[in-house]
């Protein structure tokens, strides 16, 4: 069996889009139709590849936005003016269109309700994506430890407002509209955690991280998952 789930993991699977929704400027969560997906881990990412008409191909991976049990597989893709992938998905695609993807892949920044808590998430800019799902995964297993500090330039650029703010335990800085980054003060008061996910920027990872490890978080507790572009 865990040979055909790694073999699983290899294949690329076409998969269509079923949905597309803005969810603030330059980010879009895709709604996908994925035949023959063998299920995830929340935190959990893909590899998206697309194929010109010249036959060009071009892949890039993606962090998974919905939970485990969740009716729909979505993405979330913000757009990156340098990038060969986002501008499509979050600019040109449409519902009906199809793409490939292959996964899922990330399983050391994954979480499962199994493994316990309390749960500390810090995310910057997208970095919300799979941390999202980690949220979700341990609301439908009825945990309640867990603690979210995001960071975002303003509050129209926060990523699944409507849903964050359902979100008990969650404080967020805005950088452009407050003036103000992510502080040992704010981290401090989230309280001890058993596992701590960190997901942004790069210059926002590591920024967190380093407060983390003032305010007395163990460094092997600490995972974090980096991209680029702004936070």
């Amino acid at each position: 069996m865990a040979g055909a789930a790694v073999s699983g993991r290899l294949n690329w699977l076409t998969v269509t889009v079923t949905g597309v929704r803005e969810d603030a400027p330059g980010v879009r969560t895709i709604t996908l139709d994925v035949p023959g997906w063998e299920g995830h881990r929340a935190g959990q990412s893909v590899d998206v590849r697309l194929t010109a008409p010249d036959g060009y191909r071009t892949q890039r991976p993606y962090s998974i936005a919905s939970a485990p049990g969740d009716d729909a597989f979505e993405l979330c893709v913000e757009h990156l003016d340098a990038g060969e992938v986002s501008p499509w998905l979050a600019g040109e695609l449409r519902e009906g269109d199809q793409f490939e993807l292959r996964g899922p892949g990330g399983r050391s920044f994954s979480w499962h309700a199994d493994e316990g808590g309390p749960l500390l998430l810090v995310g910057g800019g997208a970095g919300i994506v799979p941390l999202r799902a980690m949220v979700r995964h341990a609301q439908a297993a009825g945990r309640t430890d867990v603690s979210v500090v995001l960071s975002a330039r303003t509050r129209a650029s926060l990523l699944f407002a409507d849903e964050v703010a359902t979100w008990p335990k969650t404080s967020i800085t805005y950088t452009r509209e407050g003036g103000k980054r992510l502080d040992a003060a704010t981290l401090a008061a989230a309280g001890p955690a058993r596992h701590v996910f960190v997901c942004g920027p790069t210059a926002f990872v590591e920024h967190a991280t380093t407060l983390l490890l003032e305010v007395g978080h163990d460094a092997a507790h600490v995972r974090a998952e980096r991209f680029g572009g702004a936070s």
